[in-house]
């Protein structure tokens, strides 16, 4: 602008630069500024805020960030990093939770909690500089930090058979170009690409919502494609995300893998349950007769706070015990239905041992490393990470006909290394039985221990929506134009050097096949 307009727009534009400058530093280059707020990541939406935040240039502010590397590939990693660095060099404290090990490796102080999850944690078990946090045998984080131990790729990769795929012809929505997708039947496949590439719309807006339709009967929209092949391969499609399992006090792990049933007609089966009359119904919170009902079986009474989230506090005349006095007369070995509801999954798992039905659905949540977690807890207080862990545990316990597509979306989000072994064990397991498993991921530990990786790019938003590179994660790292394979490269390589490549271990090992 000339003259005067000129120098009247001159800091206008520098604060409008540095601002733009600001969102393109934490990997969100990608967005368009019109873009609505609602159909932001979490991520996103945590960057864009944390954006703001260096643009206001405050100095002496306290700030505390959950998990800020959420949906952001490799190479933005690093840009965030410099970012919160930027902000503690300003003269500001930056706190944040996280499992992503260069943001741990990077820190001034690391505080490590544990030594378990939930009842088995609450400690700080390690606290220090990231060298005394790695030295410290007592930290779990730090053995998975030093090397002591570690999540391993396969011995043996599973073989593509390229006669039994699932193609997509022409996936045309948001940035995608025209992308013909072939999945692999029955291996595990990980679609990766910087944020912005084309991912969510490919899988979730595009591969989901067609297989929802054509084999759940769903009525859901997919995006634009051309035709699609190789469905009748399946007989379902599951996704399985990190949403709660339930929104009140009434949804727990017992109702929703469906161990509720069983314990409640065990209990009815009692001789006292007989002599009453007591039937199965009168061990649910959720019906009249067994249930307290001046709670209505919640344990708690909500209080309704107008402008401010509904609060619950504990009932007075059940004491948050659900049921009603006659109701907890009844016991089975001794325990009553509150007690067992009150029982972690691995106290449970030895209490019912002998009850085949029970003990086979208490195994598959120790298998998903959810020993800790009460049967009767409160759907709300589960993270994402523990949801998706009973979404797929109860997947695991239904009897399954090996021809199931199974839909996961970043699924490390918010788990510790030891989680995400726990996670991929499972995950193999159920590729093992047949299953199709598709992942977006951008966790490089996740990615070396697929199948076959999908790799979209080359950047995010308009410079996206192409398949860069697809094959073995070995045939990806070989690709320059991929920037997964150039992170995926180093790691691979490191596990090829490691004096135990090759070695069979307790965990993920790939099933051999013949292409």
């Amino acid at each position: 602008l000339p003259g005067r307009r000129g120098a009247i727009a001159e800091k206008i534009v520098k604060e409008i630069r540095e601002r733009l400058q600001f969102l393109v530093n934490v990997g969100l280059n990608y967005l368009s500024l019109d873009r609505s707020a609602d159909t932001l990541s979490g991520g996103e939406a945590q960057r864009i805020r944390l954006a703001s935040q260096i643009g206001a240039g405050l100095v002496g502010v306290m700030y505390i960030l959950d998990e800020p590397s959420i949906g952001l590939h490799q190479r933005d990693n690093q840009r965030l990093l410099s970012t919160l660095t930027f902000l503690r060099d300003l003269g500001n404290t930056v706190i944040v939770v996280e499992h992503d090990e260069d943001a741990i490796r990077s820190a001034d102080h690391l505080v490590d909690m544990g030594p378990g999850a939930g009842i088995h944690g609450g400690q700080v078990v390690a606290q220090g500089t990231p060298d005394e946090v790695i030295n410290n045998p007592a930290s779990l984080t730090g053995q998975y930090l030093s090397g002591v131990r570690r999540i391993s790729g396969p011995d043996q990769r599973t073989p593509n058979n390229l006669q039994n795929q699932l193609h997509i012809n022409k996936a045309s929505g948001n940035n995608l170009k025209d992308v013909d997708l072939d999945i692999p039947v029955g291996l595990m496949t990980c679609v990766t690409g910087v944020s912005g590439s084309g991912k969510s719309t490919l899988i979730n807006d595009t591969l989901y919502r067609l297989a929802a339709a054509e084999l759940n009967g769903a009525s859901t929209e997919p995006a634009p494609h051309a035709s699609v092949e190789g469905m009748e391969l399946f007989d379902k499609v599951v996704d399985i995300d990190q949403s709660p399992i339930g929104r009140t006090p009434r949804s727990n792990p017992a109702t929703y893998t469906g161990l509720f049933t069983p314990i409640r007609e065990l209990f009815a089966g009692t001789q006292e349950a007989r002599s009453r009359g007591y039937k199965p119904g009168r061990f649910s919170f959720n019906v009249k007769g067994g249930r307290c009902e001046a709670c209505q079986g919640d344990g708690v009474i909500k209080v309704e706070m107008h402008f401010l989230p509904d609060i619950y506090v504990p009932c007075d005349v059940c004491k948050s015990q659900r049921y009603n006095r006659e109701t907890l007369d009844i016991r089975y070995k001794g325990r009553n239905i509150h007690e067992v509801l009150e029982m972690t999954v691995e106290d449970a798992a030895e209490f019912f041992s002998a009850v085949p039905v029970l003990s086979r659905k208490l195994q598959t949540l120790l298998d998903v490393g959810l020993s800790y977690i009460r049967l009767g807890q409160n759907a709300t207080t589960l993270s994402g990470g523990e949801a998706q862990r009973v979404k797929l545990s109860r997947e695991l316990s239904k009897r399954d006909t090996g021809k199931t597509l199974y839909i996961l979306d970043e699924p490390t989000t918010g788990l510790h290394f030891y989680d995400i072994e726990q996670l991929l064990r499972v995950l193999h397991r159920l590729r093992d039985h047949g299953n199709t498993v598709v992942i977006i991921e951008h966790n490089l530990d996740v990615i070396k221990t697929a199948d076959w990786v999908i790799d979209l790019g080359p950047e995010g938003g308009n410079g996206g929506g192409e398949i860069i590179a697809c094959g073995t994660p070995e045939q990806v790292a070989a690709c320059e134009r991929s920037h997964t394979g150039n992170f995926l490269r180093p790691i691979l390589e490191r596990e090829q050097n490691h004096p135990d490549a090759g070695a069979t271990r307790e965990g993920i090992n790939t099933r051999q096949g013949t292409s």
